[in-house]
C-alpha cells in the first residue's frame, strides 16, 4: 500500500513537473514571437529613415506632405516623466515601508497595508481621469500655468501609481530581516533609527531594488493615464509644466489612424522597438546595481 502511494506521488509530481515546463516554455515562445512581430513590423521605417535621424530627429508630422518622424521628443519626454515619477515615489515607497514593518503598531499595520495594496488596484483610467478633472484645474488656477495637462501632473500620476507597488514590495523585504541582526544592533547600543539605516535597509537592499525595479518599469510602460494627463503636445520640455507627448501615449494616440502597411504605421511599431529595447536596458542595468548589492548583503 505504500509502495503504491509513494508511485501514485511520484507520477502526480512528475505531472506537475510536466506542465509547469510547459507552460514556461509557452510563455517563453509567446513572447518571442511578439518580439519578432514587433521588428518585422518596426524596421521597415527605416529603408525611408535613417535610425539617426529617426531616434535624434526634433519634429514628428507622419502626415504631414513630407511625413517626418523625429522622435527625440517623445523620448525625452518618457525619461523626464518616468525620472520625475520615480524621484517622488521612491522615496515615499521606502518611508512607508519603514514605516509599516519597523515603526507601526500591529493594528494600524493590518489596516495600512491592506489599503496600499488595494491602492494598486486602481485601474489606470481612473487615475487618468483623477488627473484630468481634478489636478488639472489646481494645477492651472495655483500655478498659472497655460495648460494643467503636462508632465508635472503626469509624473505626479505615476508616481501614485508606483508608490503602492514598491511599498508594499519593499515592506515585505524589510520584514523579513532577521530578528537576530536587529538584536546585535540593539546589544551594541544602536538605537531605532541607527539599526533602521545601517542595519535593516542594508540588509533587505535586494528586496527593495527589486520593489523599485518593478515600480518603474510599471512606469515606463504606463499608457493610459500619460495619454489623458500629459498634454499630449511632442515638443522637448523645457519646464516641468510643459505638456508632453511620451512614447507610450505616442503609438496608442496614433495607431487607429495609421494605416496598415504604410509608413506610418511601421514607425509607430518602431517607437515600439525603441521602447522595447529602452526598457530591457533599463532591466539590465538594474539587475546589474541588485546583483551588485545582493552580493555585498550577503
Amino acid at each position: 500500500m505504500a509502495a503504491r502511494h509513494l508511485k501514485k506521488n511520484m507520477l502526480y509530481d512528475a505531472i506537475v513537473e510536466k506542465i509547469f515546463t510547459l507552460t514556461g516554455l509557452l510563455c517563453i515562445v509567446i513572447l518571442f514571437l511578439i518580439i519578432i512581430f514587433l521588428f518585422k513590423e518596426g524596421l521597415p521605417i527605416f529603408t525611408e529613415i535613417s535610425i539617426f535621424d529617426f531616434i535624434f530627429g526634433t519634429s514628428w508630422y507622419p502626415t504631414s506632405e513630407e511625413p517626418r518622424f523625429g522622435i527625440a521628443p517623445l523620448i525625452i519626454a518618457s525619461v523626464a516623466v518616468t525620472l520625475l515619477a520615480s524621484l517622488i515615489a521612491v522615496p515615499l515607497s521606502i518611508a512607508i515601508a519603514v514605516y509599516l514593518s519597523e515603526l507601526a503598531n500591529t493594528k494600524i499595520r493590518e489596516i495600512l497595508k491592506p489599503l496600499v495594496e488595494i491602492i494598486a488596484s486602481i485601474p489606470s483610467v481612473i487615475i487618468g481621469f483623477f488627473g484630468m478633472v481634478v489636478l488639472a484645474p489646481f494645477l492651472q488656477r495655483n500655478f498659472d500655468i497655460d495648460t494643467g495637462l503636462n508632465l508635472f501632473n503626469a509624473a505626479l500620476m505615476l508616481a501614485f501609481m508606483a508608490i503602492p507597488t514598491i511599498a508594499s514590495i519593499c515592506e515585505d523585504a524589510i520584514s523579513s530581516v532577521p530578528v537576530t541582526l536587529k538584536e546585535a544592533s540593539y546589544a551594541l547600543g544602536a538605537n531605532k533609527w541607527q539599526t533602521i539605516s545601517k542595519i535593516t535597509i542594508p540588509a533587505a537592499l535586494s528586496g527593495i531594488l527589486t520593489a523599485i525595479i518593478l515600480g518603474i518599469s510599471r512606469v515606463i510602460g504606463e499608457t493610459m493615464v500619460v495619454l489623458m494627463v500629459a498634454g499630449g503636445a511632442g515638443i522637448i520640455p523645457l519646464s516641468i509644466f510643459d505638456p508632453v507627448r511620451p512614447l507610450t501615449s505616442n503609438i496608442a494616440a496614433e495607431m487607429a489612424e495609421a494605416p496598415v502597411g504604410g509608413s506610418h504605421y511601421h514607425a509607430l511599431f518602431a517607437i515600439g522597438i525603441i521602447l522595447f529595447l529602452i526598457t530591457l536596458g533599463f532591466n539590465l542595468i538594474a539587475d546589474y546595481f541588485f546583483n551588485k548589492y545582493k552580493f555585498k548583503t550577503n
